[in-house]
């Protein structure tokens, strides 16, 4: 093999990679360990109160080194290998920006009857609509009002860029350009909220093309709390603050009843109180060093806040009291926190008797941003602003038409600001009152930017300039308009995953991976002896790297991404396969066992590479396509494909070689006693049943077809017809059918579903009831009956472990993206099979038989369903079909693999005479690698778990198939849509090979 060196070093290097990566995972978990540990009282209960704040004190602290570079706990917890919502509970969102709400704030006063009615019909057309919201009103705004401009509507003062003489394109332009903005300030809004949320490792995107927005939340135990924090409306306000002199005298006060208290031990002290201060005094230097001056102005007429540190420390000592010391350092311009106290010092602001001591005009918010110090530890700033009448800001962002990212004179990065005419006076009284003074910028009660005022500003228009990025410049710009157009959001798709449901997912997800492992080593040791051991330890390589770049990728691992990390195992074995049956070939030819290795890694390798390539593009569509589970199922999938291929190919032969170097080579077998005389002789006429096949594969689809009809219904999960589902458990046993007749009244006889997930004790609880209705009231209601239905099984502890919500619009979606992801599998191979293939008989029956699969696939759900057992087609369906249509064409390529080699060694014979002989000669090979992938798909559907019964039994009905269409369709048809009469000699594609 050439480049053997580039490959042992090439693998030493990512095992290197992946031990450093996966380290950290093991620090993380030795971490938290400590700190059960500290929070575990002597009867065994934890104090999550105490166990979080051991993790908070270790936040910014070194806790893992290596090779000299310290990394704190913050740095680990951000390079471990996470776990996925299903495997430890936590809430998954999808938002969408309701356009409805900009396109009236657009509009201003401008409105009329027709105006109001096409809002109306696009909403109703955007349930079972496909296209673009502005689109639908538009059209249905036409056929109400066919003679009238848009730009009558949305030409006014407030809407920037249209005049009365633009067109209507020019008019839904610019609206469209307003919802894009919309969604990324309210993206921009969200994910400030989420990180000041305190969730661990977030994830929330932008989902590019729609007005959508995902959010993940592990560990997230207050859904109603996340919907109340994703849904409520955006807050600009400007506020006055007050002065370090104006408030000092109050901190003095409340550092004599500190000191008051600390004496009389009601509040207990730490003798750390001193040390803490000289830290507090060093990290002032260190800040003032790292966060510079206040750069932010108004226009020409804000400049620099006066550096008031020495007023402050005349104001406040800090040696009085060891808790302020503590919780309170110097910053440049004002008081500032260590982001991990800043709930310490909130709860110290919430007691009664330190509320009391400030005056009732005052309240305390923080910075949004934290300055960082020169030692890398975070401090948040804390601005006193000052109350209103009725508590009420002065100047809020209703007023504002208009901020835009700009640049100075200077080149550099600033904010231009414009309000009207209301907001232009409220906005030169405030300027005007505050000369000298901070004001703040402040969204959803975080301070964004403070800038002092030099004189009065008229007329409304200002400018923010400072040492802002382009990037800073713009999310501030989109800050201030979200006050002008208030963009509300919808949940239209929801998941909750209790605690308890993920550890359960987590012991089936290890349980199945361990015992899928298990029978595919023990196969390959009794199948190929020691060829097999090369086989398994490609195997233990292949998983060790996808679960080392998993890590170093930052993915989350999900239950289905568990899955296919087990199905990928099935599929570096089929490498394997491939390489060792041609290694039998070549031995049973009569080649030494050094040739024999040396062609059968050559031969094999255009068909794993096809193979693979193959099945990589149906991953890389799931990936495209999915969300959630499906994604992570997807990102397994690939990064397997890539680690089993070089393992199986490059790995394995290293292997291989070392131990055939310098010995016998005759003697290392690849057969046991009991595999010996397995598949030899093999003479099936494939060909000749190929018209059995047919019919059979006919009366089959035709059946399932039928058995919708009998049945009056496809077994749809709520991903695909909306609708909210729940999983409830029971203290013992409870009949379905008892549980929906109980329900039936509280849902107004709306389409419910009961079944078993799982355990006789679980129910999952599928409704259509009020399914249109996606606001967060409607979530209640349904809640809300549900919980009364199950009344009268109080006695049994109903408990509801997990719930999902999918809104009409977004199963429209998901189907629409469903049926894109399958075409365009579809589509893909098609092409790549004629371009490898040179002959588009080999894409029209690779494609015939993949489509073949996936109405058996489909029949066979429809099947079951009419006998009662019921599969949900979902998305981890559409998963597990384009899974089906990857393995299936792997096996399919390998099969025209053979013929094609066939061909180009026989060019003398017709091409129907060769079919048969390639087809048994591969038999074994089908057979072994089928087997194998069986291995693990029936530990799946055994031990998987519900989430994947569905999946698995898909993988289970589709790997049998697949084996079938491989032999019975894809190659008979390649056969039946070649005219043998008038056929030329093949000339293939050459192909290269690995040496």
């Amino acid at each position: 093999m050439r480049n053997k060196g580039f490959i042992l070093v090439l693998t030493i290097v990512v095992s290197a990679l992946c031990l450093y990566y996966l380290s950290f995972s093991l620090v993380s978990r030795g971490v938290e360990k400590d700190a059960t540990a500290f929070a575990t009282d002597a009867k065994g209960t934890v104090d999550h109160y105490k166990k979080q704040s051991y993790l908070d004190s270790v936040w910014k602290a070194p806790v893992f080194n290596f090779l000299g570079a310290e990394y704190t706990y913050q740095e680990v917890k951000e390079s471990e290998l996470g776990l996925g919502l299903d495997l430890k509970g936590g809430m998954h969102v999808t938002l969408e920006v309701s356009p409805v709400e900009i396109i009236r704030a657009m509009a201003g006063s401008r409105r009329d009857a027709a105006f109001e009615q096409a809002l109306a019909r696009a909403q109703k057309l955007q349930a079972t609509s496909q296209q673009n919201f502005v689109d639908l009103f538009y059209r249905s705004y036409r056929e109400l009002n066919p003679n009238a401009k848009l730009a009558s509507i949305f030409a006014n003062s407030t809407t920037r860029n249209l005049s009365y003489n633009s067109t209507d394109q020019e008019v839904l332009d610019v609206i469209n350009k307003e919802v894009d903005d919309a969604v990324a300030r309210s993206f921009n809004i969200l994910r400030t909220r989420i990180d000041k949320f305190g969730v661990n490792q977030p994830n929330i995107q932008h989902l590019k093309g729609t007005n959508r927005i995902q959010i993940e939340l592990p560990g997230v135990d207050n859904p109603e709390r996340v919907r109340k924090l994703l849904q409520g409306t955006a807050n600009l306000e400007f506020w006055e603050v007050w002065n370090i002199q104006e408030y000092g005298t109050y901190f003095t006060q409340l550092n004599d009843y500190l000191v008051k208290q600390e004496a009389a031990n009601k509040l207990k002290g730490n003798a750390a109180g001193a040390s803490a201060l000289t830290a507090a005094t060093d990290t002032s230097k260190a800040l003032a060093t790292a966060a510079g001056a206040d750069t932010s102005a108004l226009a020409a007429q804000l400049s620099k806040p006066a550096d008031s540190a020495a007023a402050k420390n005349d104001s406040i000592n800090p040696n009085q009291s060891s808790l302020l010391a503590r919780l309170f350092t110097t910053l440049p311009n004002g008081l500032g926190t260590n982001v991990r106290d800043t709930a310490k010092v909130n709860a110290l602001f919430a007691r009664p008797e330190v509320k009391a001591i400030f005056p009732q005009n005052l309240k305390f918010l923080w910075g949004v941003k934290p300055i960082v110090a020169n030692d890398g530890a975070e401090f948040l700033e804390l601005y006193a602003v000052k109350k209103g009448r009725e508590g009420k800001a002065p100047l809020t962002g209703e007023y504002i038409a208009d901020a835009r990212q700009d640049y100075d004179q200077s080149g550099r990065p600033e904010i231009t600001m414009s309000m009207n005419a209301a907001g232009s006076k409220k906005w030169q009284r405030l300027t005007g009152d505050n000369i000298g003074r901070q004001v703040a910028i402040v969204l959803d009660d975080y301070v964004y930017s403070a800038p002092v005022v030099q004189s009065e500003i008229a007329g409304g228009n200002s400018s923010i300039s400072g040492s802002f990025t382009i990037e800073e410049a713009q999310d501030l710009a989109n800050i201030l308009k979200a006050g002008k157009m208030p963009a509300p959001t919808r949940i239209v798709e929801e998941a909750i995953v209790g605690p308890s449901l993920g550890q359960e997912a987590i012991n089936q997800g290890l349980l199945s991976s361990l015992a899928g492992m298990g029978l595919v080593v023990l196969f390959m040791l009794a199948y190929y002896n020691k060829g097999g051991l090369i086989a398994n330890i490609a195997l233990f390589f292949n998983i060790f790297f996808i679960i080392g770049i998993l890590a170093q990728f930052g993915t989350a691992l999900t239950l289905p991404g568990i899955a296919g990390m087990v199905l990928t195992m099935g599929m570096s074995v089929d490498a394997n396969v491939l390489i060792f049956e041609r290694i039998k070939e070549e031995l049973h030819g009569g080649m030494s066992m050094g040739e024999a290795i040396k062609k059968g890694y050559s031969k094999a390798f255009s068909s794993i590479f096809d193979s693979n390539v193959t099945t990589l593009l149906a991953g890389t569509i799931l990936y495209f396509f999915g969300s959630g589970p499906v994604k992570g199922f997807a990102i397994t999938l690939m990064i397997g494909i890539a680690t089993s291929f070089f393992t199986a190919v490059y790995v394995s032969r290293l292997l291989i070689e070392w131990m055939t170097k310098g010995k016998d080579t005759n003697k290392i077998s690849m057969e046991t006693a009991l595999s010996r005389n397995w598949f030899k002789n093999i003479k099936f006429d494939i060909l000749g049943n190929r018209k059995k096949a047919y019919l059979f594969s006919i009366a089959f689809i035709l059946f399932g077809i039928v058995a919708v009809f009998i049945k009056g219904e496809l077994p749809l999960g709520v991903d695909f017809k909306g609708g909210r589902s729940y999983v409830v458990d029971f203290n013992s046993a409870v009949a379905a059918s008892e549980v929906r007749s109980a329900l039936d009244d509280e849902f107004k006889g709306a389409g419910t579903e009961v079944k078993t997930y799982g355990a006789n004790n679980r129910l999952k609880i599928t409704t259509s009831y009020i399914a249109e209705d996606e606001s967060t009231q409607a979530d209640e209601t349904v809640r809300t009956a549900l919980v009364q239905g199950l009344q009268e099984y109080q006695n049994l502890n109903p408990q509801i472990v997990s719930s999902s919500k999918v809104g009409a619009t977004m199963a429209d979606d998901i189907q629409k993206t469903a049926l894109i992801a399958v075409l365009l599998a579809f589509a893909g191979i098609f092409l790549y099979l004629a371009v490898r293939f040179s002959r588009w008989q080999y894409s029209l029956g690779g494609v015939v038989a993949l489509i073949h699969d996936v109405l058996i696939v489909f029949s066979a759900f429809t099947i079951a369903n009419l006998f009662g057992i019921s599969f949900e087609m979902d998305q981890v369906f559409i998963a597990s079909v384009l899974t089906i249509i990857g393995y299936s064409i792997n096996d399919t390529v390998v099969v025209f693999d053979r013929i094609r080699e066939y061909t180009r060694e026989n060019p003398r014979l017709k091409f129907q005479d060769l079919v048969n002989p390639a087809l048994n000669s591969t038999f074994s090979r089908t057979i072994i690698t089928n087997l194998t992938v069986l291995l693990v798909v029936i530990i799946l559907f055994v031990f998987g778990g519900e989430t994947l019964r569905g999946f698995s039994f898909a993988m289970l009905v589709g790997s049998l198939t697949g084996t079938y269409s491989t032999l019975f369709i894809a190659a008979p048809i390649v056969v039946d849509t070649t005219n043998v009469d008038k056929e030329k000699p093949v000339t293939a594609k050459p192909v290269v090979a690995a040496s």
